[in-house]
């Protein structure tokens, strides 16, 4: 099939199947879990996923078509976010054969939903500081402590939890992945309210909550490299969150601020046709990212720069909405009030600004790294966090 032809018949497909209201959120979880399992068995989940583990084996361009398709709609796959964009690929890449054959297709078919368990209150954008432990009890770990920030965690089946196994080595050499159940007795979630009312976020205490060793991902104490493969497809996968410019479900795009703003005046269109430079050479860089990727060539640093420049056009597009429309554009209720109350949230998510900028400036363009007291020093030695 040709690409126009698989453009217009994921329409045909969207337009008979894609969502058209909204429901309260317990029933918004099961019908988009029914949604996932259509999209799944027409062949649109997992466009350029291995087949051999779910996927369709097809390429980039039929990803981009089903985008483009799928522009017009606001489909209901935010609670499969994570496991889409971060999770599943990082078992693609890094896990088991087995890990793979029970994981990757009910999650791409909405079966199961996934969070990714790093940040702590003592190690946000140091992650290897995190202090929850993992100690080997025979063919089982047993996990303690506690993460934070965690997206959907409050309706996830799974989690992609990175935990320390080793404090006599530095802190990035003692770390280990593992897959957990995040409805094993001792896993505790509690959801946080962010400043827009919404709680996307939690906080998760583990208490003893045991994990057999087949569920670890990566060799023991190389989990920092497992976790730099997830950040990667995190990063990558927020950045890639622009997609195409003008999507129905983006509050704050240039279509959205056209059906509030006074076109007339032509320093409104000035301002409007920035935002559109903007997010178009964002959505091209990242069409870039993702061939590259697909065709074997690791981003590495880039991905980086990517979520950076999307960190810096969301608050550009708050900025402007806030401008361009006043001070009621963040009342309750305006369409564009989320937009502009979750913006700096996405300079925070998957590391901060400056974080990306630290990563960008010493593996990208070479620039002298910033200097490290605590590169060889052993965890127990350190004094991160909440450690006393």
């Amino acid at each position: 099939m040709n690409l126009a032809d698989y453009r217009r018949a994921a329409g045909a497909w969207l337009r008979d199947n894609a969502p058209s209201d909204d429901h309260p959120e317990a029933d918004g979880i099961a019908r988009a879990k029914d949604f996932m399992a259509k999209l799944y068995d027409a062949g649109y989940s997992g466009i350029t996923w291995p087949e051999r583990w779910g996927g369709q084996g097809l390429t980039q361009a039929e990803e981009r078509a089903f985008a483009e398709a799928a522009r017009d709609y606001t489909l209901p796959t935010y609670v499969f976010m994570i496991g889409l964009g971060m999770t599943g690929p990082t078992l693609v890449d890094r896990g088991t054969d087995a890990q793979r054959e029970r994981f990757v297709r009910p999650l791409l078919r909405g079966e199961e939903i996934w969070c990714q368990l790093f940040s702590e209150p003592g190690a946000g954008s140091d992650v290897a500081s995190l202090q929850t432990r993992a100690e080997r009890d025979g063919d089982h770990w047993i996990v303690n402590g506690q993460k934070v920030w965690t997206s959907v965690a409050h309706h996830a089946d799974w989690g992609l939890l990175l935990a320390r196994t080793d404090v006599d080595v530095p802190k990035h050499k003692g770390l280990t992945m593992f897959v957990v159940d995040m409805h094993h007795p001792g896993v505790t979630v509690r959801p946080l309210k962010d400043m827009s009312g919404r709680a996307n976020f939690n906080e998760i205490f583990f208490d003893n909550v045991p994990v057999p060793d087949e569920h670890r991902v990566g060799e023991v104490n190389d989990g920092w490299s497992v976790a730099v493969t997830t950040l990667l497809h995190e990063r990558l996968s927020i950045s890639a969150g622009v997609g195409m410019g003008g999507q129905k479900d983006n509050p704050a795009s240039v279509e959205a601020l056209r059906r509030v703003v006074d076109t007339d005046d032509p320093l409104v269109r000035d301002e409007l046709v920035e935002l559109h430079i903007r997010t178009r050479a964002l959505a091209l860089f990242n069409q870039r990212l993702a061939q590259e990727t697909r065709a074997g060539i690791f981003p590495g640093a880039r991905g980086s720069a990517a979520k950076l420049l999307l960190a810096e056009l969301t608050q550009f597009e708050a900025d402007l909405a806030t401008r361009l429309v006043g001070p009621e554009a963040m009342l309750a209720g305006h369409p564009l009030a989320r937009a502009i109350s979750t913006a700096p949230g996405m300079a925070l998510g998957g590391g901060t600004n400056e974080i990306m900028r630290n990563i960008v400036g010493d593996r990208v363009l070479g620039l002298p790294p910033e200097p490290r007291v605590d590169k060889t020093v052993p965890f127990k030695d350190l004094k991160v966090g909440t450690q006393a």
